[in-house]
């Protein structure tokens, strides 16, 4: 199991947005952000009221005790709007004596768990977010891919998702249950390691704008 919290610190920091590992501390000023307008969260898993805040911060930290999950509080702007999280990390299992094998550091890893409060979207806090996410799992940890994943019904999800510059993978049909009850079709992105100088160009770009 990954201990990848060493390797993050005291969390990723840029110029507007800071990730800092999650925790109770951060239950109040979540509450709030996911108050502010849940207009747009119909596709996604939005803790609803200090009770489920605190149950959703609750479930984040023992995945992140398992190894399965390191979920962010992002800061913008100096306040809490939102979270996001790495997870499905682990190391490849390489061929016996390869010297690609690692143990300290994933070699693929996902970015999801993903939802800023109203004010907060279509700003460029997800891009300088995403921006942070990605320079530190292909820079720092050197991972061979990233994957996002969304609802296949949710259209605005997936049109952030390829503005960042990640590829179409395609749709796992019954991937899991969806916020609203039923079964969820998930569609899948990726970006691989070849492609990772492009993206970062095109969101330093896009934040540039």
């Amino acid at each position: 199991m990954l201990n990848i919290a060493s390797s993050i610190g005291g969390g990723l920091h840029g110029s507007e947005v800071s990730l800092v590992p999650l925790g109770p501390e951060h239950a109040q000023a979540l509450a709030l952000a996911a108050a502010e307008s849940r207009a747009a969260y119909g596709f996604s898993p939005v803790p609803n009221g200090l009770d489920e805040v605190t149950q959703y911060i609750a479930d984040a930290l023992r995945g992140r005790e398992r190894g399965e999950r390191f979920a962010f509080a992002t800061a913008w702007r100096g306040r809490i709007v939102g979270s996001t999280s790495y997870f499905d990390y682990q190391p490849w299992r390489w061929p016996a004596g390869s010297p690609l094998q690692r143990t300290d550091r994933p070699d693929v890893c996902e970015i999801g768990y993903t939802w800023l409060a109203a004010s907060a979207q279509r700003t460029r806090c997800n891009s300088e977010a995403k921006l942070l996410m990605l320079r530190h799992a292909f820079e720092a940890w050197q991972v061979h891919r990233v994957s996002l994943r969304t609802d296949v019904r949710n259209e605005r999800s997936r049109a952030a998702i390829l503005r960042i510059g990640a590829q179409l993978e395609g749709v796992r049909r019954a991937d899991k249950p969806s916020s609203d009850g039923l079964v969820r079709d998930s569609v899948f992105f990726s970006i691989v390691s070849a492609e990772w100088p492009g993206v970062r160009a095109r969101l330093i770009e896009q934040l540039a704008r």
